[in-house]
């Protein structure tokens, strides 16, 4: 197909931004990965573990049993361990949506030759966010099974939290590729870690929300990775509240935003 045909099919409706293709962007993702340090791939799922064997076996001896927010206690290394699956659902939707995402639109100007094909924005978007997706799961799979194999999966309904991982790396990664696409130098992802680290720090990760003041849990309760956190945690404990929808809307709203932000943006950038 010419570009001139490409661009004639483009002018208006829904052919302008979706083609129905998003596979083949994954389907390049999986190419490329061929060829990656699997080194780099495998550091992000290894961190929560290493947080979990030294501050799970390590302050787990000394703090005993904690709190949940609905006033269970569990033990200290079962509290923690949903909260750092949530954890590692973030980590690996976050590095492919946002820097492999940055150098492909900023350096490889892979994008503009994949929009010079019948792909339309929203199917570079979801395929590459779909991309990271897998990654997300790939992490947070094999943490499961780790949690698994130390006894912390509390209750049964602890393998809904698989899907409910894919819906946590869903939304990391739609937001993490709009956000990215209005960065320009590498000094801008900076911010990425930035408020990455803070929120995985103060997101109920390693302590009950509830030592903290009431005005800093009004703004902890406004992070994703709470609510990621708060889900996981009744999931792999059996502590199931009808307050898990919300967490559950909230993702989905994350997802509908960033897919609608990435899919203009990339518009804007190589199509207007």
């Amino acid at each position: 197909m010419s570009a001139t045909t490409v661009d004639t099919a483009r002018r208006g409706g829904v052919r302008a931004l979706w083609a129905g293709n998003p596979g083949a962007v994954v389907q390049r993702g999986f190419l490329a990965a061929r060829s990656s340090s699997w080194v780099v791939v495998l550091s992000g799922f290894f961190e929560p573990v290493f947080y979990l064997l030294s501050m799970g076996l390590g302050l787990g001896a000394l703090i005993g049993e904690v709190q949940t927010s609905q006033g269970t206690e569990v033990p200290y290394m079962a509290f923690i361990a949903p909260a750092l699956l949530a954890v590692s659902a973030m980590n690996g939707a976050i590095y492919d949506s946002t820097w492999n995402v940055f150098f492909k639109l900023n350096y490889g100007k892979l994008y503009e030759g994949m929009l010079a094909t019948s792909l339309g924005p929203l199917d570079v978007a979801l395929g590459e966010i779909l991309y990271a997706l897998l990654r997300g799961l790939l992490y947070a799979t094999g943490f499961m099974i780790v949690m698994q194999v130390l006894g912390l999966n509390l209750s049964w309904t602890a393998i809904l939290a698989i899907p409910a991982v894919l819906l946590i790396a869903f939304g990391f990664a739609s937001l993490g590729m709009a956000i990215t696409s209005y960065m320009k130098t590498f000094q801008h992802m900076d911010w990425i870690n930035f408020v990455l680290l803070p929120m995985f720090l103060f997101s109920a990760t390693f302590y009950p929300i509830s030592v903290y003041p009431e005005w800093v849990q009004s703004v902890v309760m406004a992070l994703p990775l709470w609510h990621g956190v708060e889900l996981i945690r009744g999931l792999t404990t059996g502590i199931l509240h009808i307050g898990m929808l919300w967490h559950v809307l909230y993702y989905v709203v994350m997802i509908a935003v960033g897919l609608v932000f990435t899919t203009k943006r990339l518009r804007a950038l190589f199509l207007d």
